[in-house]
């Protein structure tokens, strides 16, 4: 019989690394809290900012959870699938980015404390999806209805959203041009599509000079400065087909004998010029938006006939236009008629700090349209459209939804006391990972006081005082500015309920899959082979957080 070799069989190439156990979970769970704990600070109204800088030296300056989490340079793989939590609700909702994030680092925290205690990963991924199912529930149950009508409630969501992000001197006016946003665009099934509210950022005047233009802005000039700068009562044709003579698509040559022929060839091509300026004309269209390039020739015959046009305009701004006037795209003049012109009030070429634009405004129901957003900086307009995008996604799901909670962790101590209790009717090890559930819902209340100066311990106690026992009242939240626990629905901090039901789903699905990772196997780098990205040479997880 052959004698057994204690020779290692080696499967992995060179440089390669393999971590298993707890081991390849404590590194998973390690870097995974890490990016929690590199937003957790700017959650709330008293939120602090974070400054990124790249490589070339351009800065951004922001307390938005995804902007963050984005433009930090991060390699671990683990902590990569928390930040995907973040683009994940910032698509679904465009709001709560930070708490999802805060929520899936607190769960991984709260797990550990099970897997020394050796509760199998399985049965914490078990309790732990009951618990989501489970506060699903509750906060539907605790969610309030809203219509379309309540315009005054619907500012609040916008105020909510805002607060915090350097908005909140001007609140209640964008607020206001946010819900006329919305109100604008809903369509007749309800449903709103923010891709409709185009939003232009000027850099000059002040954040309350932002202002919404019912109709589109496009950032264009007039093509010939003969033609009118204002036109009142306009007729818009808008074309995505070239307003000049086209190249063949094969080489072609055109031999010409004789001044006679050549003087022919250019008068055939200018009255087909002509004759395109004709075509609009007679129509009746005095404004013309076209995606194409527009001749010398046609551009001068256009202004001769008191007809503005601006040209190289994007498909996405023709398809607003469309919709904010009521015209439909023509691929050929030919074929343009009557039917196919759209009409505004006012189509006007204006000023916008040392940019010239073309506002086309008074549109009769437009279902597409512009807001302007000013600020004193770059970086303060670039924050103040972050926080504009996150209060019109809100302040449109909620029209969707016609469903809402209260904010200022109301929900969350709700949901740990009600989790709690139904712990107790699961029993089995299950309940000590739905009991670790609803521990971890108090990280958004603690967090919150920590980041106003308060007491976490004092604000959580008085919390649940105020939901348990009789005259329970289920709407208690912090107020950060008075450190009290007080209606927060009298307050009108008010949330969507899909972005507390996507925060508690997608923090409980990232927790879950990176709990059932046994078993890290890192490929070798090209350069030498220091493990997969992220991973140290002993498959120890290193995050590089550098910006």
């Amino acid at each position: 019989m052959a004698q057994q070799s204690n020779q290692p069989i080696i499967i992995l190439k060179e440089g390669s690394s393999r971590t298993r156990g707890r081991d390849a979970q404590a590194m998973n769970l390690m870097a995974a809290r890490a990016v929690a704990e590199a937003v957790r600070t700017t959650l709330g109204p008293k939120g602090m900012d974070k400054m990124l800088v790249d490589s070339l030296g351009d800065v951004v300056i922001t307390n938005d959870g995804v902007t963050i989490l984005k433009e930090m340079d991060i390699e671990h793989p683990a902590a990569k699938m928390i930040v995907e939590i973040a683009k994940t609700q910032d698509d679904e909702v465009g709001d709560g980015t930070t708490t999802a994030v805060v929520l899936a680092g607190e769960l991984l925290k709260r797990s550990e404390g099970l897997l020394d205690q050796d509760v199998h990963p399985t049965v914490i991924a078990s309790g732990y999806r009951q618990a989501a199912t489970k506060a699903r529930d509750i906060l539907n149950n605790l969610a309030f209805d809203i219509s379309l009508k309540d315009e005054a409630l619907l500012k609040e969501f916008a105020v909510t959203a805002m607060t915090g992000k350097g908005a909140e001197a001007v609140g209640e006016k964008l607020a206001d041009i946010i819900v006329r946003a919305i109100k604008a665009v809903v369509d007749e099934n309800g449903k709103v599509d923010v891709d409709d509210i185009k939003v232009e950022k000027k850099v000059g005047g002040t954040i309350g000079d932002s202002e919404l233009i019912e109709g589109i802005v496009i950032d264009k000039e007039r093509i010939h400065p003969n033609m009118p700068k204002t036109v009142k009562n306009a007729k818009i044709a808008l074309l995505d087909t070239p307003m000049e003579i086209e190249k063949t698509e094969i080489d072609a040559k055109i031999e010409i004998t004789s001044p006679d022929q050549l003087q022919s060839f250019l008068d055939q091509e200018e009255k087909m010029l002509k004759d395109m300026v004709e075509k609009i004309k007679k129509v009746g269209a005095n404004v013309v938006f076209c995606q194409k390039g527009v001749d010398d020739l046609v551009q001068h015959y256009l202004a001769k006939n008191g007809i503005m046009a601006a040209r190289r305009v994007k498909e996405s701004d023709l398809k607003k236009l469309a919709k904010s006037t009521g015209a439909r795209v023509s691929t050929s003049i030919d074929e343009l008629t009557k039917d196919d012109l759209g009409a505004a009030g006012l189509v006007e070429e204006r000023k916008i700090g040392d940019e010239s634009m073309i506002f086309v405004e008074k549109c009769k129901n437009p279902k597409a349209v512009s807001m302007i957003l000013r600020g004193g900086t770059e970086h303060v307009v670039d924050e103040l459209d972050r926080a504009v995008h996150d209060a019109l996604r809100v302040v449109g799901v909620v029209v969707e939804d016609k469903k809402y909670v209260v904010g200022g962790g109301a929900c969350e101590v709700e949901l740990a006391l009600r989790l709690k209790e139904f712990a107790a009717t699961v029993g089995g090890r299950e309940q000590l990972a739905i009991e670790a559930f609803a521990e971890a819902m108090e990280v958004i209340p603690r967090t919150l006081a920590e980041n106003a100066g308060l007491d976490p311990i004092d604000t959580l106690v008085s919390l649940r005082s105020k939901h348990e026992g009789k005259g329970a009242m289920k709407t208690a939240g912090i107020n950060v500015f008075t450190g009290e626990a007080v209606d927060m629905k009298k307050e009108k901090v008010v949330e969507p309920l899909r972005v507390k039901t996507q925060a508690v789903s997608g923090a409980s699905e990232a927790a879950v899959m990176i709990l059932r990772i046994d078993d890290v196997i890192a490929a070798s780098k090209l350069s030498g082979g220091h493990g997969a990205p992220g991973m140290g040479p002993g498959g120890m997880g290193e995050m590089d957080m550098g910006m």
